[in-house]
């Protein structure tokens, strides 16, 4: 039974007749009386009574008529649901992210929403170092990280750069400098956050190497956990200054740029070459146009793919 033979069926019963029933399907005469002989060998039992030349359906053909009717419903919902998602009228992504790349996707999500409202997005929280091997492994579709995977298999996509701060709530008396020296934070007290970075280790390395201690009074779960204690003047942190942009955009905490730790953070899209569904090709054109026409994007041409 196969829906070619279920259209004749559906045909010949509405048409009452099997030579418009031919005409209506472009096959022969012959070729559908075949067909329907076919399906009554195969369920044991006539579909149509010979007695009446008008394609009057037996009992069993009526309950095979109503399914056949679903079934090729189902088959045009089907093709209706596929043009639907390559014009971008239905869909759904996943992408991968952590407590802080998932920032660096507000506004992408914004102009992407306006774009194409009928697309959901679904962010999975994920563990940095986890995002590649998730992506290639089909668990998301997109991740966003801040450094650049060395699996050969994903392509890469900058869309926005970032850069450490020394964050201070506003009556510290470092506040009022634009810039201090590593040397000047030997008798600080460090909020931080638990999770080991790459960035993490920079940070590290960077007082070791100029023989600053690095007081590190309290580790804590969450970003904003540690942006909260900062705003309490309990003690001060080494973060990416778009983590904090709320807070100091509201005047809670000031962001001060340390002299020895110039290093930027970049951020980038990361998925499966030539894997991408419509939905998901549409949500990297868009992170690309908002990261050209930002103070981050290269504005020298096209953004640099590694795939």
């Amino acid at each position: 039974m196969d829906l070619s033979q279920l259209e004749m069926l559906v045909a010949v019963a509405q048409e009452q007749s099997f030579s418009r029933a031919a005409g209506r399907v472009h096959r022969t005469q012959s070729a559908v009386s075949q067909a329907i002989q076919r399906l009554e060998g195969e369920i044991g039992s006539s579909l149509f009574d010979r007695s009446s030349r008008s394609g009057t359906l037996t009992e069993a053909g009526r309950v095979l008529y109503e399914y056949a009717q679903q079934m090729l419903n189902l088959r045009r919902e089907a093709r209706a649901a596929i043009q639907d998602v390559g014009s971008l009228r239905r869909g759904k992504i996943s992408i991968a992210a952590n407590e802080y790349t998932v920032l660096h996707l507000l506004p992408v999500l914004s102009a992407y929403r306006v774009r194409h409202p009928h697309i959901i997005v679904a962010i999975k929280r994920s563990l940095a170092s986890h995002i590649p091997s998730e992506v290639l492994a089909r668990e998301a579709e997109i991740g966003i990280v801040t450094y650049r995977p060395a699996q050969p298999a994903l392509t890469i996509v900058p869309v926005a750069k970032d850069e450490i701060a020394l964050l201070v709530p506003p009556g510290h008396p470092l506040a009022g400098r634009p810039t201090v020296s590593i040397g000047e934070l030997g008798a600080e007290t460090f909020l931080s956050h638990n999770i080991r970075s790459p960035y993490r280790e920079r940070v590290v390395r960077t007082f070791e190497r100029y023989r600053t201690p690095l007081h590190i009074a309290m580790e804590l779960p969450t970003l904003e956990a540690v942006r909260r204690l900062v705003v309490l003047g309990l003690g001060v942190a080494l973060m990416p200054r778009r983590a904090a942009e709320t807070e100091i955009a509201r005047g809670e905490i000031v962001a001060i740029g340390v002299r020895e730790m110039r290093f930027e953070r970049p951020v980038n899209l990361v998925y499966r070459s030539k894997a991408l569904s419509h939905a998901a090709l549409a949500f990297v054109q868009c992170a690309r146009e908002l990261y050209r026409a930002s103070d981050d994007g290269p504005h020298r041409g096209r953004a640099t793919d590694r795939g």
